[in-house]
């Protein structure tokens, strides 16, 4: 095993064990943007199985589709390929839209139908824990985020039951930081992500990269304290 997957897989299980994030015989749909951050998160639990007393069973589930609707949309062949030969199962499905919802979606609607068509996809599948790939810094920028804009330190919840406890959301890389990811991708060799959706906002969390950039020249441990303080809730 590489020196660099030993390392990540060492912050993956101290998250696990931290928030108690997987249990034997647990089914995990992890959800696959084509992004480095989801290829990483489903190679690590993938080579933790070797690892680990546990048993789990893994189903990358990729969803098409964005603001446009999905008929715009179709598959990214260099991820699909990669999943092929990935080992492990995987499920790419059409998000899935209401009739009567006007394209093309507004940000806000395009998450919620992606996240409901994953939901349904991992229930169909028999999964009871659904993993993103979120890091460290998504906690940070969304604690930031929260703060700022709704004044409250808030930020993702590692382990969150959803839809009275029928699904676990898990977040088994919030351990590690973007910059770590972004070696771990280059080392693997990963696919070329998909084309991002033209209609994404995300100038409010480029806001907050920048004043984390700025505000690191002179508290280079900025990150790790914003980090540490919204996960002491």
């Amino acid at each position: 095993m590489r020196r660099e997957d030993w390392f990540l897989l060492k912050k993956v299980n101290k998250a696990i064990r931290d928030y108690n994030m997987i249990a034997d015989g647990d089914r995990i749909a992890v959800a696959v943007s084509g992004g480095n951050d989801s290829l990483s998160l489903l190679r690590l639990l993938k080579l933790r199985q070797n690892f680990v007393k546990e048993r789990y069973e893994l189903a990358a589930v990729h969803i098409i589709g964005d603001a446009r609707g999905p008929n715009d949309c179709q598959a990214h062949p260099p991820l699909v390929k990669w999943l092929a030969e990935s080992g492990v199962e995987y499920v790419i499905e059409t998000m899935q839209l209401p009739e009567d919802e006007p394209l093309p979606l507004p940000c806000n609607r395009c998450t919620w139908n992606r996240r409901k068509t994953l939901f349904l996809t991992a229930q169909r599948l028999g999964c009871c824990k659904v993993a993103f790939g979120h890091h460290a810094d998504d906690i940070v920028e969304t604690a930031l985020l929260n703060l700022f804009y709704q004044g409250r330190m808030e930020t993702m919840e590692p382990c969150a039951p959803y839809f009275d406890g029928i699904f676990f959301l898990i977040r088994p890389l919030i351990y590690i930081y973007k910059r770590e990811l972004t070696c771990f991708a280059q080392a693997s060799n990963f696919p070329p992500p998909p084309p991002a959706c033209l209609r994404s906002d995300t100038s409010r969390r480029k806001l907050m990269e920048e004043i984390l950039r700025l505000a690191e020249k002179d508290c280079p441990h900025i990150r790790n304290n914003v980090f540490k303080t919204a996960m002491r809730r």
